[in-house]
């Protein structure tokens, strides 16, 4: 049995029914399949809600890495060509992940359904930093580099957000806001803008 095709039914179900199936064995009959089959693939529905954010993810990866001239980018371009290709794969399941918006709110959204997404994501950027340290595109500093990770991802989430709200044409507004938003995180921790801003804050902390 293909994950992939499980993926699809599940997905199915929500767009046609607004929810998700009651149960596996609920599913298991949409796909004409036994929940032994099931259980060789997926653990639970919410396994399959996980996958299909990192499948997401890990689709965009396989085509930037196949692509030569991917791999000739330094680290700003690589984080930007993600994104920009990453709404793209987005859009294939706007519709569903649209249906998922309500639950972003929720406190146990981004630890459960983004957690295996959030992991590679995490190994995808760290390594990015790596090259960013080797061509000195990004400056490392004691303490604080090891935080960049999480200013990352922090920075996807509000790409996933921004692009769920866009209403412009072709998501225009969105490619713009992923450039000015890379742009800004790598003069941050490029310059010594955050550095000056890290001087400020211990000043007025030791004036208190």
């Amino acid at each position: 049995m293909d994950k992939h095709l499980i993926r699809n039914a599940y997905k199915l179900y929500w767009l046609e029914n607004g929810k998700a199936p009651v149960s596996v064995y609920a599913l298991c009959k949409i796909v004409d399949i036994t929940e032994a089959s099931f259980y060789e693939e997926y653990s639970s529905l919410e396994a399959i809600e996980k996958d299909i954010w990192l499948a997401i993810f890990q689709n965009t990866l396989d085509q930037l890495h196949a692509d030569e001239t991917y791999h000739q980018y330094n680290a700003q371009e690589k984080l930007l060509a993600f994104y920009f290709l990453w709404v793209q794969k987005l859009k294939e399941d706007r519709s569903y992940l649209l249906q998922q918006r309500e639950h972003f709110r929720l406190p146990d959204f981004y630890r459960n359904k983004l957690e295996t997404f959030h992991h590679a994501f995490n190994k995808y950027v760290g390594d990015l930093i790596k090259e960013g340290y080797i061509s000195s595109e990004i400056k490392e500093r004691k303490y604080i580099s090891d935080q960049y990770v999480h200013g990352f991802w922090v920075q996807a989430l509000f790409v996933l957000k921004y692009w769920l709200k866009d209403t412009s044409a072709n998501f225009e507004m969105t490619d713009a806001a992923i450039e000015k938003a890379v742009n800004l995180s790598f003069q941050l921790i490029k310059t010594n803008t955050l550095d000056s801003l890290l001087d400020f804050g211990k000043f007025i902390f030791t004036r208190k």
